[in-house]
Order: C-alpha cells, then structure tokens, then sequence
C-alpha cells in the first residue's frame, strides 16, 4: 500500500513537473499552492479502501450508547463429536427459518442453539412441536437469567467483556462451517460474530451490515475487548467482514469457508486498509 502511494506522489510530482517546469525535490521551496500541497496530503494518508476511514475521522469523542435487547429463551439440542453432524442438524434448522448456530461445548462435543422465545411455555411448546416432527430429539431449554449478559451487563460490563472474548476463543482452530444464506458461499463471517453474544444473552443480528446499524461507533484507539471491528473487503466502502475485538490490536474473524476460524492484527496491511469501523454494544466499563 504505502508502495501505491510513492508511487502516486511520484506520478503526481512528474505531471507536475511537465506543466511547471520545477523538480519534485524542490516543490516546497518553490511556492507549490496549498491546493496542491492537500493533494499530495489526501493521497498519502487515505487508506486503501476508497478513504473508508471518513466515518471515524467524523466521530466524536464520545459517541451515543446503543444496547443490544438481551435473548429469550433459546432451545440447544444435540451433543455431537463431529462438527458436520451439528452443521447438517443447523443447516436444517435453518431451512425451517429457525436461524440456528453451533458452538463447542466446554465437553468438547458440539451443540447447537436456536430460537428467541419470550417465555418458557412457548420455547418448549416449540420443541416439543419440532421433535413430533422429527427434526430434533431430546432437547435442553436455555432461560435468559443463565446468560453472561443478565448477570454482568448492567453493573460489570468489563466482566461481561471477557466473556464474549473468552467465547470467542473457544472458536480458534474450528473450521469455518456456518451453512446459511448462500449455498455458494456459505453463512458469512457475521456468523462468528453473531453466535459469540448470543452464547452471551445478546441478540445481535446474523447480517454484518445489520450488527453495523446497530451498535455504537466507537473509535479505534477507544475499542474495548467485544467490540466488533468492520472491514469492506470486496474493494467498495460496503461493509463485507466483521471480527471481534479482543485487545492488542487483535480481532478473532471467520477469514473464509474451508479455513478455521483465526486471530488477525488491525495492524496487517490488508485489514488496515480496508477497516471500515468499529462498533460497540456495551455501556462503560463500571467495574
């Protein structure tokens, strides 16, 4: 990138040469307009991505505080050594517009979760209607008060912070197998991202560009451990990517189907030129 940029500059400095008479070392002893001197400004410094950084040089120090509405009820079923039994059980769910999602248990064996139900009685009237059915067998009814989230969010966020880190490097090393919204292509990485807080008790939502509406910017020297940082990776300003931040420069993403989910640095040329965002969901840290 920087190569690109050198590169520009020269170009520009020969153009100007041409039509000026003046060599490029000696532009600033020369006089050379402001109007120039913000050309060259503007082509060193915009990133990348088509200048996707405009949003965050537009932020203010302290953005307004948006809170995800915390997850219901949820059914996990299943218990399964390999990973494709509970990708095939959640690609079916899924059919069904269940928007279902695995994770590996602490046990090592692989469960799957689904469904946002405002009581219990409607969460197992489900499941018992789904097993009739034989889409599931013996099922588990998670309740909101077990989540992270409705024990730490109000008064520990900095708790409830290390949870979602810690969730998501239960992830490292698994391949990236979300089915989903394409069969080309599979669930995109805003499955990770997804899967991560609702494990937590947070309903964030499945598409990336919907978990962008819907937190809080945040700039990047501001990013706390949980925060979920945006990238447009298809070489337009829309957003495409999304990884969670877990501190030190450092995100956890899906990179690609066929990969295994991985830990990546802001600082990579690739992401720093394409990083769009950040947005946050939590309050203040009070603890």
């Amino acid at each position: 990138m920087a190569k690109d940029k050198t590169q520009l500059l020269r170009l520009l400095c020969i153009d100007y040469e041409n039509r000026e008479g003046m060599q490029c070392g000696s532009m600033a002893g020369q006089g050379l307009s402001l109007l120039r001197w913000l050309m060259l400004v503007v082509i060193l410094f915009i990133p990348g991505c088509a200048g996707l950084r405009h949003e965050e040089a537009a932020l203010p120090k302290a953005a307004s505080e948006k809170e995800l509405a915390m997850l219901g009820h949820t059914i996990q079923v299943g218990a399964f050594v390999k990973l494709d039994n509970a990708v095939r059980l959640m690609q079916k769910l899924d059919g069904l517009g269940l928007d279902a999602y695995y994770y590996r248990h602490a046990s090592g064996l692989y469960k799957v979760r689904f469904g946002d139900y405002p009581s219990r009685k409607e969460a197992e009237s489900r499941a018992v209607e789904l097993r009739k059915a034989g889409v599931i067998e013996a099922f588990y009814l998670v309740a909101p008060e077990q989540s992270a989230a409705a024990k730490f969010r109000r008064y520990q966020s900095g708790t409830l912070r290390k949870m979602l880190v810690s969730t998501a490097e239960g992830f490292l090393g698994i391949p990236y197998e979300w089915g989903g919204e394409s069969a080309e292509t599979g669930f995109d990485c805003s499955g990770l991202a997804m899967t991560i807080y609702k494990l937590n008790g947070l309903n964030l939502p499945r598409n990336s560009k919907a978990q962008f509406q819907a937190g809080s910017p945040v700039r990047r020297e501001d990013l706390a451990p949980g925060d979920l940082v945006f990238f447009a990776t298809n070489g337009d300003s829309m957003v495409s990517h999304v990884g969670i931040y877990i501190g030190n420069g450092s995100f956890i993403h899906a990179s690609k189907k066929g990969e295994t989910i991985r830990q990546s640095s802001l600082r990579n040329g690739y992401f720093e030129g394409c990083y769009v965002g950040a947005r946050t969901y939590l309050g203040k840290d009070d603890g």
